[in-house]
């Protein structure tokens, strides 16, 4: 590996003051390549920085920057049969997300490897630094922090990679006549699991409760978090995982398998269980509640995308701070509706939600209205001048919301909306501990059931039966996962830990398929929809969360709502018709409301619903356009719709599949390295192994 991969942003000593203090003051940084072009840093920089606990903490708050690459949320937090891309068309975002991975394009992820490995060196130059300090209670509370940031980044590159170097000692500390200094091997995962997962033991120890540590947020690592993060890759350490023989590197050896030492997988989720329970026992976190009117979940993101980080804090264990104009991410991009001009600028949103997906909530579940958005901001003119509608869509274009612009404080620019991204919320403590109770026991115990049943009480749907038997009450984890953390980039892997993905892709293949047919579980979906005309409220911090609507499923309504008149002077007889159908559905209609149709298995800009537009005033340039990639919302869901086969998108009609097309079992589980040109990892580390098969 090139040596440029592993240097941290050191140089003299000023512009290591700089790199260190930019993290908390939000000062300007370099771009990623010319951080990696800089020189090395020499022992008298780290020398100066590390002489005293107060430089030194400022350095460990750097170590944080750029934990989480757009990468993960932009390439890898989609293609779990919840979240899909929504990119114009065949991208390497869209091959990504299909597992379409190709290493010499690439179409696989280069950055998160290159980023991983900078902040390795930064945690190892950190850690051996304040080990040789004196010892005391803040000398050993960063000590914990940085051994907990070294293992979140092996975490990551394991679970995206497999087995990845293992490097433990700074550049300067390592031998110069090594190949192994700039050149390291994969080393077995597991061996570095084990690594991590003591390191993290020995953090929990050193780190402050979160009231006790004096921080405003839980943007830095305390003791939950540390527990939390502990619990998480105990439990990737004990599962699934796709492994190959790595001194042969034959394809054929390539196989889902847990480790082979049954007795250690076994401590991994006792570890996990107790670090679990240490976090529930100390009391001090819960999660997030109804207030305001809103239902609990709302009241969570709404008040995470309006920075009151306070409100939050109970829930949020840790998140990675982004605020300023330069220490910011595009997270808050990818979990939005979309919108065109107006206040919010225009900002396309490139992923969806299946509609299945959408539709397997219990229809009390308040987390489906804030996770999926069945709506996008488009002016009703088309421009400029508005006003703006929260327009309603179809099955083919429900859009993600957790993060929606309306919710955000005034961004610094349409790319750059201030939203912390979440690394780990109490709910996923809860489910975590529901899913080793139930491994450790053989079925669920009744503190099990109870973690589970929390979760589901403050979603609305505490009453929903919980299986009884070890299997199912997995598969209910896995379904709770999944209305739970949608968009928060963890799925994907969690389903490969669980030794599930392949299973859970087949279903939701087949899941769209009949879907599309409307048969078997979807064969009532209604067909037509009346949405509420909702105009936008074009102010940060509009509560606004979802649009009104009525399923049609009476054969005269529906009749009547398909006969839009093609003469624009009878749109107000229509019109009427339709209040007449909405006040057999609803008590408080007023004589100013206005309601249009939409052909919800049809494409969004299909004639009949580009009608539907036009009797509420959409100009003729607005109708059928919405802020979301044409790759989806100009196709249907309905195969009868398309003519009687399948969508391209769902089937491509020759055999092969549409969703996730590049999927092969025992081989698509993991990312191989990019080996395109100079700067990918296998090009610039002759000692590197690509993943077997590519």
């Amino acid at each position: 590996m090139n040596s440029k991969i592993f240097k941290w942003a050191g140089l003299k000593k000023k512009l290591v003051m700089v790199a260190i203090l930019s993290f908390s003051l939000g000062m300007s940084m370099t771009s990623c390549t010319d951080w990696l072009e800089m020189e090395s840093y020499t022992s008298d920089d780290v020398d100066y920085i590390f002489e005293n606990e107060t430089k030194a903490d400022l350095f460990v708050q750097g170590c944080y920057r750029g934990l989480i690459h757009k990468e993960m949320f932009y390439n890898l937090g989609m293609g779990e049969t919840v979240v899909h891309t929504a990119e114009d068309g065949f991208s390497s975002k869209y091959k990504a997300c299909n597992y379409d991975f190709d290493p010499l394009v690439p179409t696989t992820v280069t950055t998160i490897f290159k980023e991983g490995y900078r902040i390795i060196e930064s945690t190892n130059v950190a850690i051996s630094r304040l080990k040789k300090m004196p010892e005391t209670v803040k000398r050993n509370q960063l000590l914990g922090e940085a051994l907990a940031i070294r293992a979140f980044c092996y975490h990551n590159l394991i679970r995206i990679y497999g087995d990845v170097p293992a490097v433990y000692v700074p550049l300067e500390e390592m031998d110069a006549n090594d190949e192994n200094r700039f050149y390291p091997k994969r080393s077995p995962r597991d061996g570095i699991y084990d690594q991590i997962v003591s390191d993290l033991q020995q953090a929990t120890e050193w780190l402050p409760w979160y009231e006790e540590s004096g921080y405003t947020s839980t943007e830095r690592l305390t003791k939950q978090g540390a527990y939390a993060l502990l619990a998480r890759i105990a439990l990737y350490a004990g599962g699934y995982s796709l492994r190959w023989d790595l001194e042969t590197n034959d394809p054929a050896t390539l196989k889902m398998a847990r480790r082979d030492d049954a007795t250690r997988v076994k401590e991994l989720y006792e570890i996990a269980n107790d670090a679990c329970f240490q976090i529930k026992e100390h009391g001090k976190n819960s999660l997030v509640q109804g207030k305001d009117g809103m239902s609990g979940f709302q009241y969570l993101w709404y008040n995470h995308c309006q920075r009151k980080l306070t409100e939050t804090e109970s829930e949020m264990i840790w998140q990675l701070a982004e605020y300023g104009d330069k220490t910011n991410s595009e997270f808050g991009l990818y979990l939005q509706p979309g919108s065109y001009n107006g206040t919010y600028g225009s900002r396309k949103t490139l992923q969806f939600v299946l509609p299945t997906y959408y539709l397997s909530f219990d229809k009390k579940d308040t987390r489906r209205d804030v996770t999926c958005t069945s709506y996008s901001i488009y002016p009703k003119d088309g421009g400029k001048k508005g006003p703006w509608i929260d327009t309603g869509t179809t099955y083919s274009s429900i859009l993600l919301g957790k993060c929606r612009i309306q919710w955000c404080v005034e961004p610094q620019a349409a790319s750059q909306r201030n939203i912390n991204i979440p690394l780990i919320r109490y709910s996923d403590v809860l489910l975590m501990y529901a899913e080793t109770e139930n491994y450790l026991n053989n079925g669920p115990t009744p503190e099990a059931e109870a973690a589970l049943k929390e979760v589901r009480t403050r979603a609305g749907v505490g009453e929903l039966p919980i299986p009884t038997d070890q299997q199912g009450f997995e598969d209910a984890l896995v379904q709770e996962r999944k209305w739970e953390f949608a968009g928060e980039f963890t799925l994907r892997s969690d389903l490969i830990r669980m030794g599930r993905l392949a299973k859970e892709l087949r279903q939701a293949k087949q899941d769209m398929k009949d879907l599309s047919d409307r048969k078997g579980a979807y064969a009532n979906v209604p067909k037509y929809r009346l949405y509420k005309y909702q105009e936008d409220g074009q102010k940060y911090g509009d509560k606004f969360l979802a649009i009104d609507y009525i399923e049609l499923t009476d054969p005269t309504e529906i009749a009547t709502v398909k006969n839009i008149p093609e003469d624009e002077k009878q749109y107000s007889d229509y019109e009427t018709e339709l209040i007449e159908i909405v006040k057999n559905h609803r008590s408080n209609v007023t004589s100013q409301d206005k309601w249009y149709p939409r052909a919800m298995f049809e494409a969004f800009s299909s004639e009949f619903n580009m009608k539907g537009q036009a009797v509420v005033g959409f100009a003729k340039s607005a109708r059928g356009k919405i802020q979301v990639g044409k790759i989806i919302y100009q196709q249907p869901t309905g195969s009868e719709e398309n003519g009687g086969s399948y969508p391209a998108w769902i089937d491509k009609g020759d055999g092969s599949d549409g969703l996730f097309y590049g999927f092969k079992e025992n081989f698509s589980e993991l990312c191989p390295f990019a080996a395109k040109s100079s700067g990918h990892p296998l090009i610039d580390n002759p000692n590197l192994t690509q993943l077997p098969g590519y």
